[in-house]
Formats: structure tokens, C-alpha cells, sequence
């Protein structure tokens, strides 16, 4: 009796998903634990591996159905041969087919017949006999030629073709991507959204980052980036006003006195957002720890479902990409986003004089539900201040 391959369970709150891609064909042997499909949920992909070695004999469910948690999406017999690939069957049919035989002649086309058709110079072959066995008679000449040939269709006038290739290509939004398309539309409709910008002269950052590097590497096994400034930054800020890290439920506003910062990275999939647990906790080799870390499973689409649910507050840097300046949306049920940018030498006025420096644009949306402007501008204040004066982290001044 086959084996059933069920949907496994991605998470505790997640009771339906979408069958991806197959990695095998019906009749192909497949080893133990080995991927048998992938499947795909509003948070990340998974791979459903094989629970015994044998035959993929039965793939239930194709690419693109919707599945619940249980629901049997293959069969594998166990012990069983592997059948020929399909391309060697199809390959072993052709073969193996017959040539078909020539049409038959048209009927056969009496005397008269084609003496009439020949006076009248119209192929008797093209005409239907209505005689014996099919037989053209001079009758079905005389109506053929008495019937109104159908008119000539109407010349259209010719289009205009543009130069060059015009290939489309129709590619299904994976489960992932539709849900974030639904919560983003939704968060534009449900929340009250309003940003706000600053920017941020970087030169202190950059010239801890150049003298202590070296020292980092070494003890610490990887550098130091801007990221993990801005998440103790941005931790700062929180405290400085903690509505920022609020939420609106129902008709509360609940307030957060811990602090998962998410961490916009580029996936194999996409875009996904892991959270930093308790960041306030963590010292800046640890937040860049966990931000590598994060990066390198993103690529491999193996974060976990656990680490991509919950968040406080949310920071996306779109610097990385060359963005100069954008207005980054709510991630929902969280009340605020912190958008960084490109680093750009520009001319600021300092002491009465013009100088270069490093500068970037920041960007906070926040739900102006609960979070006013005034408090927004504070926040934003508050992170520009603790990265222009990083010793303000340590000193929590």
C-alpha cells in the first residue's frame, strides 16, 4: 500500500498553503528525507521532504493548489522500480506508432462529369459527388457552378507592428508575494499614514567604524556595519517615546516595553523582514551577528517562521539598493518604520561654513492614529542624534 506524503505543518497559526514547485515526476524513485515538493505560505517556502524511499507513484495536488495542513498531497510505494522518464516514453511511443495512411482520393469523377468541369474550368476534384461510392456526376458539376462563390474578404488595412522583440511571459505571484501585496494595500487603507524626514550627518559612524574595524574583526569574528548603530539608535528613540512602539488594538493602544526590531533583508524569495528579539539587550556585535545570519538564511530561503512573526517596530534600508529618499510603508499591527538611504557627500552649512560630509536622508511613516507629529519629529530626532553622536548609546544621553 503507498505511502501518503501530508502537508506538514509550517506554524502554529497557519492552516492553509499553496503546492509550489515538484521536484520529482510521477515514476521516479526518491530517496528518504529527500525534497519531494515545496510549498508555499503567506510568511516563507518550505520543502515537503519524503517520509520513506521508494517511487513517486501519485502527485495529488499540482503546482498552484490551495492545501490545508494535513491534506495528502502524494503517494510513494515503497520498494517499488522506477518507470522510464517521460521523455523515454514519449520518445518509445513514437517509435513505436504506425504511419498513418495516405488520404484516400476524392471520389471518382464520371465522364461527363469531367467534361462538363472542363468547359466550365473548375477542378472536379474540389466538387462533392453525390453518385454511387461518391461518384462526381455531371448533375453535381452543373450545381457547383450555378453556386455564388462566397465574396473575397474585406483587405484590413495593415497594422502597425513596432520594431524589436515583444515576448510576454505570465508568471503566477507566489503565496508570499500575495499576501504581502494584501497587507500592504491593506495598511494604506486601515491605517492613518503620514512620514516624516531627517537627515543625518554619518561622519562620526563612518570614523568609529575606520578606527575600531580592525579590533572588531578580531575579536568579534565580523565588522561593524551601519546597521547595528541605527538598531541602537532606533532603540533609543523607542524609549524616548514609546508610542512609537505601540500598537493599535481594537479600541487600545497597547504599549511594548521590549523592543524586536525587524530588519528588512533581501531574500531568495523576495523581500523578508526578521525580527531582532529583546535588541535592547544586545551589544552591536550581536545585532551584526544576527543581522549575517539572517542575510546568508534569507538567500536560502531558510528563516524560520518564528523569526519573521511579531516586531515592534520595523527598519528598511533601501540604501544598500542606491536609494536617495522614499516613504517606506507600515508593517501591520506595528505603528512606525524607519527607512535609511545612500550615503551622499553634500554641502552643509557648519559654524558659518560650507564643508562636505556624509549624508543621509531618513524616513519615518508611523500611523498617525496614535502617533502624532510632534512625537514622530522627536523620534527622528532622537535617532539622528545618538548616530551623529554615538557615544550618546553607551551613555543613553
Amino acid at each position: 500500500m503507498p505511502v501518503e506524503v501530508r502537508i506538514p505543518s509550517p506554524g502554529e497559526s497557519i492552516t492553509e498553503v499553496t503546492v509550489g514547485n515538484w521536484r520529482l515526476a510521477e515514476g521516479q524513485a526518491v530517496a528518504m528525507d529527500a525534497s519531494l515538493v515545496e510549498i508555499e505560505t503567506d510568511k516563507a517556502n518550505l520543502d515537503v521532504p519524503a517520509p520513506a524511499a521508494g517511487v513517486l507513484v501519485k502527485r495529488v495536488l499540482e503546482t498552484g493548489a490551495i492545501a490545508k495542513v494535513g491534506d495528502v498531497v502524494a503517494l510513494i510505494e515503497v520498494g517499488a522500480t522506477a518507470s522510464p522518464s517521460p521523455a523515454a516514453k514519449a520518445e518509445d511511443t513514437v517509435a513505436a506508432a504506425p504511419k498513418a495512411p495516405n488520404p484516400a482520393p476524392g471520389g471518382h469523377v464520371m465522364p461527363a462529369a469531367a467534361r462538363a468541369a472542363a468547359h466550365a474550368g473548375i477542378d472536379p476534384a474540389t466538387v462533392a459527388g453525390t453518385g454511387p461510392s461518391g461518384r462526381v456526376l455531371k448533375e453535381d458539376i452543373t450545381r457547383a457552378v450555378a453556386r455564388p462563390s462566397p465574396p473575397a474578404p474585406a483587405q484590413a488595412a495593415p497594422a502597425l507592428v513596432p520594431a524589436g522583440p515583444r515576448a510576454e511571459e505570465v508568471v503566477p505571484m507566489t503565496r508570499m508575494r500575495r499576501v504581502i501585496a494584501e497587507r500592504l494595500v491593506a495598511a494604506q487603507q486601515n491605517a492613518a499614514l503620514l512620514t516624516t524626514f531627517n537627515e543625518v550627518d554619518m561622519s562620526a559612524v563612518m570614523a568609529a567604524r575606520k578606527r575600531y574595524q580592525d579590533a572588531f574583526v578580531a575579536r568579534h569574528g565580523i565588522k561593524l556595519g551601519f546597521m547595528s548603530f541605527f538598531v541602537k539608535a532606533v532603540v533609543e528613540g523607542l524609549r524616548s517615546v514609546p508610542v512609537v512602539n505601540a500598537e493599535v488594538r481594537g479600541d487600545d493602544v497597547v504599549y511594548k516595553h521590549y523592543y524586536d526590531i525587524g530588519v528588512a533583508v533581501g531574500g531568495g524569495r523576495g523581500l523578508v523582514v526578521p525580527v531582532i528579539r529583546n535588541a535592547e539587550a544586545l551589544g552591536l556585535a550581536e545585532i551584526e551577528k544576527t543581522i549575517s545570519d539572517f542575510g546568508k538564511r534569507a538567500q536560502d530561503n531558510k528563516i524560520k517562521l518564528d523569526e519573521l512573526q511579531g516586531g515592534t517596530f520595523t527598519i528598511s534600508n533601501g540604501g544598500i539598493y542606491g536609494s536617495l529618499l522614499s516613504t517606506p510603508i507600515v508593517n501591520p499591527p506595528q505603528s512606525g518604520i524607519l527607512g535609511m538611504h545612500a550615503i551622499q557627500d553634500r554641502p552643509v552649512a557648519e559654524n558659518g561654513q560650507v564643508v562636505i560630509r556624509p549624508m543621509m536622508y531618513v524616513a519615518l511613516t508611523y500611523d498617525h492614529r496614535i502617533v502624532d507629529g510632534r512625537e514622530a519629529v522627536t523620534f527622528l530626532k532622537r535617532v539622528k542624534e545618538c548616530v551623529e553622536d554615538p557615544a550618546r548609546i553607551l551613555i543613553e544621553a
